[in-house]
């Protein structure tokens, strides 16, 4: 079975139908265990309090932006290489949930900074280039939207996202290329010496899996809207070519 039958709209629609009632039920049902876990049911920290339990929306939605524009990136390459319509518009589906992301994690971000910095906003490496992908999802939608014919816009979009994935790696791996800055490192890692300790880590795991089951369903559902507006307008042209 080839991956490429799924470039196929009708394929594409007909197998994100029968897969998004599970994504939908898994993507709310580890949310509400991990985050009720985690508000809920974990300690304070000894050095933050309870602004620490701010990490089980922070770090999945900061993951989630990231790799939104990486799986954007995919979409994007897949498009110029091979021309497949359903990619770009699967990029163009993704780019309103990874700047939500965007927001939530500057939102959290700030939150928790706050107390810990005595600032919401510092010009850390990471916090600005964060802000700057952020920058870069509005001019990815704002291009899009700006431009009538669909190849065209596909085309110049993609090698916006190619500009871009600069700084979502750089906001991945900004706290290891500099190492002055306010923001701590990473909080899940290979190395279980740099992982948060357990009591916050296993329903940090859980949220992560609800957010990554959210973010696929959204993007599943946001495609198949996609496919079905282009169907839409070419009907409207077509009706309006023979009138």
């Amino acid at each position: 079975m080839s991956l490429w039958q799924y470039a196929n709209p009708r394929k594409f629609l007909a197998t994100s139908e029968r897969v998004l009632p599970a994504l939908w039920a898994g993507a709310v049902l580890c949310l509400l265990v991990g985050l009720t876990w985690g508000f809920a049911f974990t300690p304070d920290d000894y050095r933050q309090g309870s602004t620490v339990k701010i990490i089980y929306l922070h770090v999945p939605s900061a993951l989630m932006a990231i790799n939104a524009w990486l799986m954007m990136l995919v979409a994007s390459l897949v498009w110029l290489v091979r021309r497949h319509h359903v990619s770009a518009l699967a990029a163009r589906a993704a780019a309103p949930v990874g700047a939500t992301m965007t927001v939530i994690a500057l939102a959290t971000g700030a939150i928790w900074g706050q107390p810990m910095w005595g600032t919401w906003w510092a010009w850390d490496p990471r916090l600005t280039s964060f802000l700057i992908l952020f920058l870069f999802y509005l001019g990815y939608i704002a291009l899009w939207s700006s431009i009538d014919q669909p190849d065209t816009a596909a085309d110049l979009t993609s090698v916006l996202c190619l500009v871009g994935s600069v700084f979502a790696i750089l906001s991945r791996y900004a706290v290891n290329f500099w190492n002055q800055g306010l923001h701590q490192g990473a909080s899940l890692s290979l190395d279980k010496e740099e992982n948060v300790a357990d009591v916050f880590y296993h329903p940090l795991l859980i949220c992560i899996a609800g957010f990554v089951l959210l973010f696929l369903a959204l993007v599943l559902y946001r495609t198949g809207t996609e496919i079905r507006a282009r169907r839409i307008r070419a009907l409207l042209l077509r009706q309006g070519a023979e009138v």
